[in-house]
């Protein structure tokens, strides 16, 4: 694994078979909340962080199920991490990050965020993350583990950001 990128993201699952994506501002790509860590940073930490900033969502840590390091692209792995959560509003999800378009305009990472159908991931997601997540990793089989956990731990511990 030496010399691959780490990236490291979060599913967020509700009850009813869904998971919560956002739309990648400038492209028809919806993904989930991920990034590169920091310095000195965690696969948890790096994840909690991305899912802050993209979707307004804090996760405590201890809520996070470690799905594992994955081979996502090329040259890239990616740290998986899930929670489950409530149906909230998609509307409520806020990015805070931001970057310049090809007109140097100002634009959020993500400009819009939905509850995806477990079955309608693959249409929506890119190539390489839809079969991350509908061919190596059975989102049915991490929602039955998040239940189960919860059923042992309570519900996972969660907020909106301040920001």
């Amino acid at each position: 694994m030496a010399g691959l990128v780490l990236s490291c993201g979060t599913l967020v699952l509700d009850r009813e078979r869904e998971l919560l994506l956002g739309h990648a501002s400038g492209s028809a790509r919806w993904d989930i909340p991920k990034g590169l860590s920091e310095p000195g940073e965690s696969a948890r930490e790096t994840a909690r962080r991305e899912t802050a900033e993209e979707s307004g969502l804090v996760l405590a840590s201890e809520s996070l199920l470690d799905l594992g390091r994955h081979p996502y692209l090329r040259g890239k792995d990616l740290h998986l991490f899930a929670v489950l959560i409530e149906r909230v509003d998609p509307a409520r999800c806020t990015c805070s990050t931001h970057f310049l378009d090809r007109r140097n305009r100002l634009r959020p990472e993500v400009d819009a965020h939905a509850w995806v159908p477990f079955e309608a991931v693959s249409s929506r997601c890119g190539k390489s993350l839809a079969a991350l997540l509908t061919q190596r990793l059975s989102l049915e089989a991490v929602l039955a583990d998040l239940l189960e956990r919860e059923r042992a731990h309570g519900p996972a511990a969660w907020h909106w950001s301040a920001g």
